[in-house]
């Protein structure tokens, strides 16, 4: 069966939906890769020229680094500085933001992100010709919310009469694997088999396990086990609730699109990787002749081709025409292998028109 996304909940930072279909392996990646895997930029660098808060230059420092910027697009509109041409940074791989407060009432004074401003960079106009400036909007690179009424602006820290602090900020491409200021996502909420009933989940209670721990509002949507029911030991879970909430640098479409875009291309490249290695392209540490082995090289003894899984041809990349169970990880029918094209290949990647789990019989795949 196609992979199938229900959307219950959809507000522009915060997305809730049911994914069906899948394995609980490909649920997970996705949780993994919407949070850790998705450029964004934030402060990366911050020069001091003046401060004189009660607060030290490294504290106001870290905190800069955490306030979520605009990043929507982030991936055409930005470089990565590693991948940049420029000696230090550029117009191009990095955004400049300044910082210049000084209190002269009496009264309290709170230093918000709403005081952060975009400056021009000093080697703008310098630099080699690039179109990733034409793709930013007008917000880009702004602190999320700023001189919106209706967001309240992230506090910096806070001064009295005769304190003053006035700084540089340099803002970076960056991904959350490097550093956590970088993830787009403040919670990513994961839930599958709400009734326990493959016993994941070991609770520990006092004396009423079903008082001390009550059902969610995920149960709503399975049936609920029978008393007398047998165990199951084969079952796996193939229905996964998700709540994702983002910090605002991107909208809650475009993690999830993203994220799934994401992770096609992370295992696009390792079936790239493996196809490869079939064709003796690279060397690695393969199966010997007394192993399992990709492809259609056949094992030694057995007049059949046999890949990682079992029965008559079920490689990854070449899958017989006819019927029988020459079936890839896509599995089923004819040519089930994740990067073939002919006839009705059950490839993730499939041209078909598959929008969000569309149910089509022509749509195999999720289309980002």
């Amino acid at each position: 069966m196609d992979p199938i996304v229900r959307i219950r909940e959809y507000q522009r930072d915060r997305v809730n939906f049911v994914l069906e279909n899948v394995d609980l392996a490909f649920a997970n990646s996705l949780r993994r890769v919407m949070m850790a895997d998705l450029p964004t930029i934030a402060i990366d660098l911050v020069e001091i020229e003046t401060n004189t808060t009660v607060l030290p230059d490294e504290f106001i420092a870290h905190r800069l680094g955490m306030i979520p910027l605009v990043s929507t697009n982030c991936d055409a509109a930005m470089r990565y500085t590693r991948d940049c041409n420029c000696l230090e940074n550029c117009a191009f791989c990095s955004i400049v933001l300044s910082l210049n407060v000084s209190c002269n009432d009496t009264v309290t004074m709170d230093v918000t992100s709403n005081h952060l401003e975009m400056q021009p960079h000093p080697n703008e106009g310098t630099e080699e010709a690039g179109e990733e400036q034409v793709r930013r909007g007008e917000t880009f690179g702004l602190p999320v919310g700023k001189n919106d009424l209706g967001v309240d602006p992230i506090l910096i820290c806070k001064i009295r009469k005769g304190q003053e602090l006035k700084l540089r900020c340099i803002a970076k491409k960056g991904i959350a694997k490097e550093h956590a200021k970088w993830s787009p996502c403040s919670a990513v909420a994961f839930e599958y088999d709400p009734y326990n009933k493959l016993r994941h989940t070991s609770y520990w209670f006092e004396t009423d396990e079903k008082g001390e721990w009550p059902l969610g509002e995920n149960a709503r949507e399975e049936e609920p086990p029978r008393e007398d029911e047998p165990f199951d030991f084969n079952a796996k879970p193939t229905k996964f609730y998700f709540d994702v909430e983002t910090d605002g640098s991107l909208g809650a479409q475009e993690v999830v699109m993203k994220g799934i875009a994401e992770l096609q291309k992370k295992l696009a490249s390792l079936v790239l990787a493996l196809r490869r290695v079939r064709n003796g392209e690279n060397e690695m540490d393969m199966p010997t002749s007394g192993d399992q082995t990709f492809g259609d090289q056949p094992a030694a003894g057995s007049g059949e081709e046999t890949g990682w899984g079992s029965g008559p041809a079920s490689s990854w990349g070449n899958a017989p025409s006819g019927g029988g169970n020459g079936t890839g990880w896509g599995g089923g029918g004819t040519s089930g292998a994740w990067g073939s094209s002919p006839g009705n290949a059950n490839a993730w990647s499939s041209p078909s028109n598959a929008g969000w789990g569309s149910p089509s019989a022509q749509a195999n795949g999720w289309n980002v």
